[in-house]
């Protein structure tokens, strides 16, 4: 295919994966909203390890993100998309299977796979950009999350029409309808992308040949590690996207059992809501901001609303009307570190690095997501969700202080090596000193 011809593929590249998302973005949306209470229901009110549902599932997603990754260097986007949806499907009904009769190990079993289908989102937003100019990257990926947007808020409010279908329908427990209905959804988003996703964007771009060439079309996680922190750049953007997913998956996690227990579990649904709302409604509008105002501002933005947030949630107290701006700053701001972290690593890395790169950044981000999300109940239990926000505050903080200190060190060098004023546009690990791409 010609260079002429790929503005055309893009365009419907980018239908497909939006179609994807929507239907994808529901069924993770859905099932997730109910995980703790599936846990509170097994193991009591009170207990420490509410968070360990979402912890399941963004572990999962973790090591499937690395996974996936390899079955797209080796053979396309299409194939990784196929497998992660299809193990997406498989997971929603052991986990429904889990639900129903009760047994936590099978529950638990069926959300860690349940994770490739959220490795299998994440890793879209990077398919939107196979085929984008260098300039045109943030907003290729906010496109793809912005897609989310429409299943990710309609998703947790078909929660309670599922339970009662199952329990009406079929006699299922409580719980259990929303799991099979969102693998039902995702045999929807496979059979999207197995019939539409052709060619494969990946390929056309020569990403497959330059990996192959490369003899780099499997690597080990280390190997994609080193690639990242070689650059000042690549270091920035995986911090960024590892604060931005702990800090939003902590407290989102602990959200709806703080409400549960102060009376307003009937509420929780709609912060969610709002919460995922502001996670991806506004994305074209961070891509944009991306593309034109820099990477590294992007990031910064970010953290600022994370601060925000996070401060928000900790004097909500028994309330919960602060809640519902509080979760969604803390969507805007994931989004921010999100969409800027995302970019500024495909600018810092080579290009046949790119898709393995991509699988080690989700698999570290998902993993201390996960880790965030496990330890949310217990530092509930222990000092509060109050604390706990605090924390994530804290947390959020080192992100700002870690991008002044690479702006400081920019302007360092750059006045160093040339001699021109600090405000000089000088590229350094592939950025100019806003963090906005200077070539592919």
């Amino acid at each position: 295919m010609s260079r002429e011809q790929w503005p055309e593929l893009q365009r419907r590249t980018l239908r497909v994966l939006v179609a994807g998302q929507v239907i994808a973005a529901a069924s993770l949306a859905s099932a997730v909203t109910v995980g703790a209470y599936v846990i509170q229901d097994m193991l009591g009110q009170e207990t420490p390890w509410g968070g360990v549902a979402t912890a399941t599932v963004t572990t999962g997603t973790a090591f499937m993100a690395q996974m996936l990754s390899r079955f797209m260097a080796r053979g396309g986007r299409r194939r990784g998309f196929v497998v992660g949806y299809g193990l997406a499907i498989s997971g929603g009904l052991v986990s429904a299977v889990g639900v129903q009769t009760g047994w936590l190990p099978l529950f638990l079993a069926g959300l860690f796979l349940y994770g490739s289908g959220q490795a299998a989102n994440l890793l879209a937003r990077y398919a939107a950009t196979d085929l984008a100019e260098a300039e045109q990257r943030g907003r290729a990926m906010s496109r793809i999350l912005f897609a989310s947007t429409f299943g990710a808020i309609f998703g947790p409010l078909l929660v309670v029409p599922a339970q009662h279908l199952g329990q009406d329908l079929f006699g299922w427990k409580k719980y259990t309808g929303p799991w099979v209905f969102a693998a039902c959804f995702f045999v929807v988003a496979l059979l999207n992308v197995w019939i539409r996703l052709r060619p494969y964007p990946l390929e056309v771009s020569g990403g497959l040949n330059r990996q192959a060439a490369a003899g780099v079309v499997s690597p080990r996680f280390r190997e994609s590690l080193q690639i990242i922190v070689s650059t000042s750049g690549g270091r920035i953007a995986l911090l960024a996207m590892v604060v931005s997913q702990a800090t939003m998956v902590a407290v989102m996690t602990m959200t709806p059992v703080h409400m549960k227990a102060h009376g307003h579990e009937s509420a929780s649904p709609f912060v969610i809501s709002l919460h995922i709302a502001g996670m991806y409604a506004f994305s074209p509008l961070v891509g944009r901001f991306s593309d034109s105002k820099g990477r590294l501002h992007t990031v910064t933005v970010g953290a600022a609303l994370l601060i925000g947030a996070t401060i928000l949630a900790a004097l909500a107290g028994e309330s919960d009307i602060m809640l519902f701006p509080a979760l969604w700053l803390l969507g805007i701001g994931w989004s921010f570190g999100l969409i800027g972290g995302s970019s500024l690593l495909i600018d810092s890395v080579p290009v046949g690095s790119r898709v393995q790169v991509q699988g080690s950044a989700d698999l570290l981000m998902s993993l201390c997501g996960g880790l965030a999300g496990f330890s949310s109940g217990f530092v509930r239990k222990a000092v509060g969700f109050h604390m706990l926000s605090n924390i994530a505050a804290a947390l959020a903080l080192v992100l700002v202080v870690a991008v002044l200190r690479h702006q400081g060190g920019l302007r360092s060098f750059a006045v160093a090596a040339s001699g021109q004023p600090v405000g000089s546009e000088i590229s350094i690990d592939g950025d100019d000193q806003q963090g906005r791409p200077v070539g592919s």
